[in-house]
């Protein structure tokens, strides 16, 4: 049985905290978080993907980007920072962490000693010991707590006043208080814990006595799933772990009682894959054929092995000569475990081979014989052995089944989940099927004979192999046909062939555009050449724009100085217009070249959107300026009238 924490997942800060950015990505806004925005690394990789930074100081906002607050809280000092900047700021601090830092702002400031029930190194407690406006200590447990009224027996007397950082551990909390109740006299004591944090405890702490084992899921820096951690750990066995993948190497196969939670900033997406994986995992016993083949043995006749020759094949047998006075025959179905393999394609007349007794009958005279079995003994030993070496085997699925794929090898069937049977979730595993696979064997059960393996493991290696063979060649110019891989608001990033580069939003087309999009698609195959290498980051920039679309070599080669032209108006100021003469080109008619009369204002004669005719007057490409003239065009006019 495999139960999930009710609790268990975003609490109310965090999910507020992660919807304000994803709010902020909708409107198109750039997003920079100061520290992560929570404590867990999938999430924090799938929004910088989305272009969302990570800071660490006020100084380092970009221009044009929105500062997010994360739900831990900030001392106040940054925040006077980033005001002093004018860095459009959106404060993401959990209401209960608020609530603590005007606790301890009013209190210290009435002169009471701040003693902080939490982790000094942690931003929440930092955040709440900006706020703290006298001296203060921290602890993390009763046994901290004590040793710090031993050095300072004082405390015992003066003004003090307790609170907790919102994840601190809810029964270690308790002994705490024992203590303080005991020994302080002048004592405020505020209880800070939040009580999604207190249920959340509560609730792993009754389940996990009654579990075999516990699986606690999130990211290893975050706090409260720590302590979730460390609560179950009290009743059973148990373990953290960030993806789903970690639980191949954990030892849950077999267990009858499992029980899941998850810390406040592991998002539902990873909770569901976890149990998804578990539940795949379990399941693996309707598919094992080792475990069936001991069951088989057992009721044999006998186990002798033989050898014998092929003296016979029909659609449905293999006749073999074992020189006995029976007549040996091996049934197709225990001649390959490939369900589809056809005896004739399998063995000739003439093969010798190792054979198994299933059952004798001397009342008919015959023997019945397995190639299969002996095969997948063998098979067995080849599996531990590849196993222990890291040895990578190829063999055919045969069959997609709930959660993965089968692969046979050497008689072996073995079990390939889904997440490791392909490159990308979301891959077809159907497409899998009758092909051959190269794979490792990842998980051995040596008592039950259960083996599963590994494609994505081998995939990635070859990527890696690829990659590194990439790096060694590729050169700035060189030019590559990619795939749209995705789009982001600041670029796309096109996929090289196992490497992937980014072609910046600006190098997409000479004209302003707003989003990639307007220029490509995901799926896309498109022409790039290499416009720089970070060789240490791993990161490579792409060029797009095509050099004979560049607008200004448009203009060199077309419109020289004295061309007259058509050009719309598209921008007023009080010196002149500005009007576009091709697509990415904007050139300026000074307020003198409007009009052959003095007027006040450009406004006076031209409008937004009208067509006029003009002349080119000066070009500057060096500093990319045109120069337009209406007024020379009527001192043409009125010197031919």
């Amino acid at each position: 049985m495999i139960r999930v924490a009710k609790t268990a997942g975003f609490c109310f800060g965090v999910n507020r905290a992660v919807e304000t950015v994803y709010d902020l990505l909708r409107q198109g806004a750039r997003v920079c978080t100061l520290g992560p925005i929570i404590h867990n690394p999938q999430l924090v990789e799938s929004l910088s993907a989305r272009g969302v930074r990570i800071i660490h100081s006020p100084e380092e906002a970009r221009p044009g980007e929105t500062v997010v607050i994360r739900s831990h809280g900030v001392p106040p000092q940054v925040l006077e920072k980033l005001e002093s900047l004018c860095v459009p700021v959106v404060d993401a601090t959990c209401p209960f962490v608020e609530k603590i830092h005007g606790l301890v702002s009013k209190n210290s400031a009435a002169g009471r000693h701040l003693l902080l029930a939490g982790d000094a190194g942690h931003p929440e407690v930092q955040g709440i010991l900006g706020c703290c406006k006298g001296t203060y200590d921290t602890f993390m447990t009763a046994q901290a707590l004590e040793k710090i009224f031993e050095a300072r027996p004082e405390l015992r007397e003066i003004p003090v006043f307790f609170c907790q950082q919102t994840t601190f551990n809810v029964e270690e909390w308790e002994k705490c208080l024992f203590f303080i109740k005991k020994v302080c006299t002048n004592a405020s004591v505020f209880d800070t814990i939040c009580n999604a944090t207190a249920n959340r405890q509560q609730e792993a702490k009754l389940l996990s006595a009654e579990c075999d084992l516990m699986l606690v899921v999130g990211g290893r820096q975050s706090s409260n799933t720590a302590k979730l951690r460390d609560v179950c750990a009290a009743s059973c066995e148990t373990y953290l772990i960030e993806t789903a993948d970690e639980l191949y190497a954990l030892p849950v196969r077999g267990k009858s009682n499992i029980g899941i939670t998850a810390g406040a900033s592991t998002p539902a997406s990873i909770i569901k894959e976890v149990l998804v994986t578990m539940t795949d995992i379990n399941e693996t016993n309707e598919l094992n054929f080792e475990e069936m083949l001991e069951e088989s043995l057992k009721s044999l006749n006998t186990d002798e092995k033989v050898h014998g020759v092929v003296v016979g094949i029909s659609p449905t047998e293999v006749y073999v000569d074992v020189g006995r006075k029976q007549a040996g025959f091996i049934p197709a179905s225990e001649l390959s475990s490939d369900p589809g393999a056809k005896p004739e394609d399998l063995v000739k007349i003439g093969d010798e081979m190792d054979l198994l007794i299933m059952k004798t009958n001397d009342q008919e005279g015959t023997i019945m014989l397995s190639k299969k079995r002996i095969d997948a003994i063998k098979g067995w030993e080849d599996i531990a052995a590849a196993m222990d070496a890291e040895e990578i085997l190829t063999g055919k699925v045969t069959e997609i089944v709930k959660g993965g794929v089968i692969v046979l090898y050497n008689g072996i069937r073995v079990f390939i989940p889904a997440s490791q049977a392909v490159a990308n979730r979301g891959d077809d595993l159907e497409a899998l099927k009758d092909t051959e696979v190269q794979f490792r064997i990842i998980e051995v059960n040596r008592q039950r004979r259960r083996a599963v393996g590994s494609i994505r493991s081998v995939l990635r290696e070859k990527k890696k192999a690829a990659q590194a063979k990439f790096w060694e060649t590729v050169e700035e110019g060189q030019e590559f046909t990619g795939t749209v891989k995705s789009l982001t608001n600041f670029g796309a990033f096109v996929d090289l062939g196992g490497v992937d580069g980014m072609v910046h939003i600006s190098e997409l087309s000479w004209n302003r555009i707003k989003h990639p999009s307007e220029v490509v698609s995901v799926g896309d195959t498109v022409h790039v050449y290499v416009k720089s290498l970070d060789r240490e980051n791993g990161k490579i920039s792409l060029g797009y724009k095509k050099a004979e679309d560049n607008p200004w070599e448009i203009l060199r080669n077309q419109y020289p100085v004295g061309t007259v032209c058509d050009a719309t108006i598209v921008g007023m100021t009080t010196f002149g217009a500005f009007a576009k003469i091709l697509p990415g080109i904007d050139g300026l008619i000074h307020i003198s070249q409007i009009a052959d009369k003095r007027i006040e204002k450009p406004q006076d004669v031209l409008k937004i959107g009208e067509t006029v005719k003009v002349k080119i007057t000066e070009i500057d490409f060096e500093k990319k300026r045109v120069s337009l003239s209406i007024r020379a065009l009527l001192d043409e006019q009125a010197s031919q009238e």
